[in-house]
């Protein structure tokens, strides 16, 4: 009796230890609300240098100064918004959107390090003053469309020349949060995912891109020959089939004609690895590529980068919609078709396995005399 108290208690304790080392996951991202449209919004001004395109609406609030416009542009259907109703409105919804963010549960301190280099799952990571960013960060969804990263900054936020982030095995580019504590600042041509969401203002310099959107409280946003793209958070669904093949945005007016290749995909086998490259062609590169998860075949994932990869677990013939979009929300879908059978030997591991089989019969009888003889 006393040995099985002992042995209740101790896998009691084990089974304690095991719940406390699951890291909680509780990260949600915020709702924007009036600050969704908005692809780039200020509290006292906005100013542009050269050619940047900005996909949504641009506003400041309270300030009332948009500069540099043209020669930036805007996408089909945005607008600009100068200390009026809408930007105020924005503005209530951004500094909402900013406590909401401030106030998650860490699950991580990333205080001293830089994030360039690193992949993270979904998760709060919190800095307790500065974030830099030098090279490429890596955002790992886990093949889960309901990934979240929220990055807590203490102060400011800055990033070297050409750094970049990355998503992979799915996810949803509008899950991404920056809360920054004071201003952002990216270098000349960093490729940034995410939603800066700052106290105080936002700075990008020459070339920067932003698949996301920009949106400083208090002070400026300066901007040089940028593109922004605010992503859409739209649920991609699989369609009914002779429907549009994926549901989000509608292209927008004067796109030209995107393309998306291959025209076809390879068949795979069942239990084995299958990669295939999709490229998006004739838009504004870089593109982001998506799907519904629900209707790829069983064990396949398609990254934002296009790539689709896995190893096939179900038999069967599978048919789905791959969306290629770039950076001002133009895009180009594609239906595939993929058979998926069971992996067959070929001859060579046929004659391998009658061989093998061969030689142990072989091996077999000429033990079994010597056997009896003992």
């Amino acid at each position: 009796m006393k040995r099985t108290r002992q042995s209740l208690s101790c896998g009691t304790a084990l089974i304690i230890l095991v719940v406390a080392a699951i890291p909680a996951s509780a990260q949600t991202s915020p709702t924007l609300g009036n600050a969704a449209p908005f692809g780039v919004l200020a509290g006292s001004t906005v100013t542009n240098t050269g050619s940047s395109v900005i996909g949504g609406n641009v506003g400041v609030s309270p300030g009332g100064a948009i500069t540099g416009f043209p020669p930036g542009t805007i996408s089909s259907g945005s607008s600009f918004h100068a200390a009026n109703g809408t930007s105020s409105a924005a503005q209530v919804s951004l500094t909402a959107a900013y406590n909401d963010l401030a106030g998650q549960a860490p699950t991580q301190n990333l205080s001293g390090q830089d994030l360039g280099g690193l992949t993270l799952t979904s998760g709060v990571y919190r800095f307790d003053s500065s974030a830099q960013l030098t090279g490429n960060l890596t955002l790992n969804a886990q093949g889960s469309t309901n990934s979240a990263w929220i990055f807590q900054i203490g102060s400011a936020l800055t990033t070297a020349s050409n750094s970049s982030i990355t998503m992979i095995n799915g996810g949803s580019l509008c899950n991404v949060y920056f809360q920054v504590g004071s201003s952002a600042t990216l270098g000349t041509t960093t490729s940034f995912i995410g939603n800066i969401l700052a106290l105080t203002s936002i700075t990008l310099n020459t070339g920067a891109t932003v698949t996301g959107r920009t949106l400083a409280r208090n002070g400026a946003v300066t901007l040089d020959t940028n593109t922004t793209t605010a992503a859409s958070c739209a649920t991609v669904a699989e369609p009914v089939p002779g429907s549009p093949p994926v549901s989000g945005p509608p292209q927008p007016a004067g796109c030209p004609a995107v393309g998306l290749t291959p025209a076809t995909v390879p068949n795979g086998s069942v239990g084995v690895a299958y990669s295939q490259q999709f490229s998006g062609n004739s838009g504004t590169a870089p593109y982001v590529y998506s799907t519904d998860a629900a209707s790829l075949p069983a064990g396949l994932i398609l990254s934002t980068g296009g790539l689709l990869s896995g190893t096939p677990t179900v038999p069967l013939a599978q048919t789905f919609t791959i969306r290629a979009t770039d950076t001002l929300g133009c895009f180009a879908e594609r239906r595939y078709t993929m058979l998926f059978g069971v992996a067959v030997p070929t001859m060579p591991q046929y004659l391998f396995v009658v061989l093998a089989l061969g030689l142990m019969f072989v091996g077999y009888r000429r033990l079994r005399p010597a056997r009896q003889a003992r």
